[in-house]
């Protein structure tokens, strides 16, 4: 097993990582960062190796940390040793964690999606905040979603905030970016109920027989979904809300609404 030290700030494979942190760089490269032991271990367990592993502990330390070192060195990756303080340099933060993974970007198309995989996919669309995106993506693992489609200008679903909000989701999941001109005639060519929560309706989200596949669609967390949108939907429906706020957090309605199909299909 061959590891390769880093000692110097200056080492121009630090800045290429810190480079990693921006869109534009991860988009360029094909890849995007990391962060954290169980993190790394879920993507491990999820078939998925980081062609570069960055590590600021002892080897041995622990034992997932060495299954960590194994799987990458047996498929060939880079396994770099560096101090607590490069780390942090990478990732940008002051306290890091002990290991930084560089993986493939996990985009795929709609076409290459088998929408027969699953009987329930989650779409979000304009979705800004990484943190209900990496949410959403947790919820979709959880219900056994087949993945998350995102809509027009979404946050970027692998960057550093997201990927540690999806928990590892971001493994498990496929994730496709599309605008709403591809997706709506790639959905019409096939089966699937096009599903959206909506305030413009009385329709109760329990009354409502959902159709296998369900595609759930969630809109802006502020505008909530165009109205052409939501016009091409095969069903609108409402999460009553029997106190002041109008509407839920985006990640917290894809939660219940996709618990909603679970729970029909289970009974």
């Amino acid at each position: 097993m061959t590891f390769r030290t880093i000692t110097g700030f200056s080492n121009p494979t630090v800045k290429y990582l810190r480079s990693l942190r921006e869109k534009k760089h991860r988009k360029r490269e094909g890849v995007f960062l990391a962060e954290g032991l169980r993190l790394l271990t879920e993507a491990l367990e999820a078939g998925s190796l980081p062609r570069i592993l960055v590590m600021a502990e002892a080897r041995d330390q622990h034992p997932l940390v060495q299954a960590l070192t194994d799987a990458v060195s047996a498929a060939h990756g880079d396994i770099i040793l560096t101090s607590p303080d490069i780390l942090a340099k990478i990732s940008g933060k002051d306290n890091p964690q002990s290991v930084l993974g560089v993986f493939a970007d996990r985009d795929v198309t709609l076409e290459a999606l088998d929408r027969g995989a699953s009987s329930i996919w989650l779409v979000g669309q304009a979705i800004r905040d990484p943190g209900n995106l990496g949410t959403i993506l947790r919820t979709g693992d959880a219900v056994g979603a087949g993945g998350l489609i995102l809509l027009d200008q979404c946050v970027d679903p692998f960057s550093v905030e997201a990927v540690r909000a999806s928990m590892g989701a971001v493994f498990t999941q496929s994730i496709v970016q599309a605008g709403w001109g591809e997706f709506l005639p790639w959905l019409r060519s096939g089966d699937g109920q096009l599903v959206a929560t909506s305030l413009q309706t009385d329709i109760d989200y329990q009354s409502v027989q959902y159709e296998a596949p369900t595609f759930l669609l969630i809109g802006n967390e502020a505008q909530g979904l165009p109205e052409e949108y939501e016009a091409q939907c095969d069903v609108r429906v409402k999460i009553p809300m029997l106190g002041k706020a109008d509407s839920l957090n985006a990640a917290i309605a894809t939660a219940v609404m996709a618990y909603e199909v679970l729970n029909q299909q289970r009974r």
